[in-house]
């Protein structure tokens, strides 16, 4: 299962207390774009919108860039940043609802992958890390590489 796009800053950044799996409605050219590895989800995030027709809302991708794939020839309207829907259960999407009302919890992506012939998107519910514990998570990663280093020797 190849990793297509990491978000590297999503563990660093929030502390994930739920992982949920989608699929990404896309294209052809964007699905040739992204099993080329062109897909960066820095700064991405992932929204919830009202559904006219139904009681529930919609997920949607937004903020990532996927560039267009370059033998697709000129698309004049294309843009690389646009919203792209995810495919949730109706019961995945109920609980995400209740837990995003709690205050601070945040929707973020955290790898694209694929699955089968399948593009999915794993997404997480994520509370905002203060700076204080991004530093006790940088010495706590120092720590463990020291004592790596010094089991190494002996």
């Amino acid at each position: 299962m190849p990793n297509y796009g990491f978000n590297k800053r999503a563990n660093f950044d929030y502390e994930i207390l739920g992982k949920y799996e989608a699929g990404i409605v896309l294209l052809g050219y964007e699905v040739k774009s992204i099993k080329t590895g062109h897909i960066d989800l820095k700064g991405s995030y992932v929204t919830l919108k009202k559904n006219p027709n139904k009681d529930l809302p919609a997920a949607y991708l937004t903020n990532c860039h996927i560039p267009l794939y370059k033998h697709a020839g000129k698309m004049p309207n294309y843009d690389p940043y646009q919203p792209r829907k995810l495919l949730l259960k109706s019961s995945e999407i109920s609980r995400i609802v209740g837990k995003k009302q709690e205050k601070g919890l945040t929707l973020v992506p955290i790898r694209v992958y694929n699955k089968g012939s399948l593009i999915k998107l794993e997404f997480g519910i994520g509370r905002g890390k203060k700076k204080v514990d991004k530093r006790e998570d940088i010495k706590k990663k120092d720590i463990d590489r020291r004592l790596k280093t010094i089991s190494k020797q002996y």
